[in-house]
């Protein structure tokens, strides 16, 4: 443990000089997000959907969208860069340090980005008066829960590529899929069976389903239980895989 905050700890001071190079566009995405979609496509759905304003009810998936798009991000090229251009990853495991220790750090330092950008993103859908239940801060949660789902597997493909060429791949035929039809921005019941069981099996509708009951104060049931479940499974099967992706890089 002591080992991994030491990786953890190198990703911080990185960041500590790269900050402001992500700050503005941590603020002023959501910020334009919710002046595109929940202010200005909400003004031509009237009635909202099932009977809660549209900006209200598209938040929470826009929260658990941000999530994913931060853990996409943070996984893809860095990751890459560490093992192909920067060679960070190698420099590491020549000292003290196990593969548990560096992948663990870095998932560590990519929870804490997941979960600025989703407080971020909170924080602006508080000054548009979205918040209307005590357990919204729960959504902030569910983000990790959401990252982590993302960012694993996500890590343990770009440890297996070569070249950034399969991220292009990546984002085109699984992270752009995920974000539109995973019911952010309109319910899945509207889709064909086909997509519609194809949302099912996205990770991203667990979160936004779970982000959407807490931001309106309803309750989940059972189906809570479901989905995180569903969203634990993903994250330990990410963490396995990346895991053995490293090992099977790193240690020779």
């Amino acid at each position: 443990m002591t080992a991994a905050l030491s990786v953890l700890e190198y990703h911080l001071v990185n960041y500590r000089r790269t900050w402001r190079s992500s700050a503005l566009s941590t603020l002023v995405m959501p910020l334009l997000t919710m002046l595109g979609f929940g202010v200005g496509v909400g003004a031509y759905v009237s009635g909202g959907v099932a009977g809660v304003p549209y900006i209200d009810w598209i938040v929470p998936g826009l929260i658990a969208s941000t999530a994913l798009q931060a853990a996409v991000g943070e996984a893809t090229w860095p990751v890459l860069s560490y093992f192909e251009w920067l060679k960070v990853y190698f420099a590491q495991a020549a000292a003290p340090l196990r593969v548990a220790d560096i992948l663990g750090g870095h998932l560590a330092f990519m929870l804490f980005r997941i979960l600025l950008s989703a407080a971020a993103f909170l924080a602006i859908a508080a000054a548009f008066g979205t918040l209307h239940s005590w357990w919204a801060p729960l959504t902030l949660v569910v983000a990790l829960l959401v990252g982590l789902a993302t960012a694993a597997p996500t890590v343990a493909y770009a440890a297996t590529i070569t070249s950034d060429s399969y991220l292009i791949i990546l984002m085109r035929f699984a992270v752009l899929p995920m974000s539109l039809f995973s019911g952010v921005f309109f319910p899945v019941e509207s889709l064909p069976v086909v997509l519609r069981w194809l949302a099912y099996a996205f990770p991203l509708w667990h979160g936004v389903d779970l982000s959407r009951d807490a931001m309106l104060g309803l309750n989940p049931g059972c189906i809570g239980l479901v989905h995180v479940a569903y969203l634990l499974a993903w994250c330990a099967a990410g963490c396995w895989l990346a895991h053995y992706r490293f090992r099977r890089r790193l240690v020779i």
